[in-house]
């Protein structure tokens, strides 16, 4: 009787130490995706802001921008890009910003300053992009709105949303993009992209595209 009270009580005692491993081991994969996905949006904030470091980059509607002027910290603001492209700046009052690229708006404030400062020094960097952004919505693990990198992809923009739901449909995903005042539908179909079957529909993106995974 009292072996079988011992066998017992070891069986409990091994029951609860591999209850015990099997929580620390979800534990450390709960921690490592919130780790990953971190890691994800970190790397998307720096690419987003390498974006607008290249100097072709074209300032859009809602970016916002760091205007330094050096040694005049009365005329140095961060400023958004209103509705209309325009910027306000002391002195200045507004001042057209978005199609120009930060290098052409950087001259187009020092000439303005010239009449105020003499020899000013001007650095224009963007520091959110805004005006670029595209969409995803629907079964993915983080739809809403994302900064739309250089050269990028549907592909590229469902990964940037974490990926898909167990419930997604892959081979209904589809693109809404505006076109001359009208909306148009393109397909995507993942399983067949991923095989290298339909590679074309991988198309390039544009700002105000929005991807949907039904």
């Amino acid at each position: 009787m009292r072996r079988f009270i011992m066998l017992g009580s070891v069986t409990l005692l091994a029951l609860a130490v591999m209850t015990s491993l099997a929580l620390a081991r979800e534990s450390q994969k709960q921690a490592k995706g919130e780790l990953t996905l971190g890691h994800a949006a970190v790397s998307q904030e720096q690419n987003a802001l390498s974006a607008a470091a290249d100097s072709t980059y074209v300032i859009g509607p809602d970016d916002e921008l760091d205007i330094s002027v050096w040694k005049e910290p009365d005329v140095s603001r961060t400023v958004p890009v209103r509705p209309d492209g325009k910027i306000s700046l002391p002195l200045l009052n507004d001042i057209q910003a978005a199609g120009l690229t930060p290098m052409q708006l950087q001259t187009v404030v020092t000439g303005a300053l010239k009449k105020f400062i003499t020899g000013p020094q001007v650095t224009v960097i963007v520091t959110k992009i805004n005006s670029r952004r595209i969409y995803v919505m629907g079964e993915v693990a983080r739809p809403g709105a994302f900064p739309m990198l250089p050269n990028m992809t549907i592909l590229q923009a469902l990964s940037t949303a974490g990926g898909f739901s167990q419930y997604a449909k892959l081979s209904a995903i589809y693109l809404l993009r505006t076109e001359n005042g009208r909306q148009v539908t393109y397909p995507f179909n993942y399983k067949e992209v991923i095989r290298g079957r339909r590679p074309e529909q991988n198309i390039g993106l544009k700002p105000g595209d929005t991807v949907v995974v039904p």
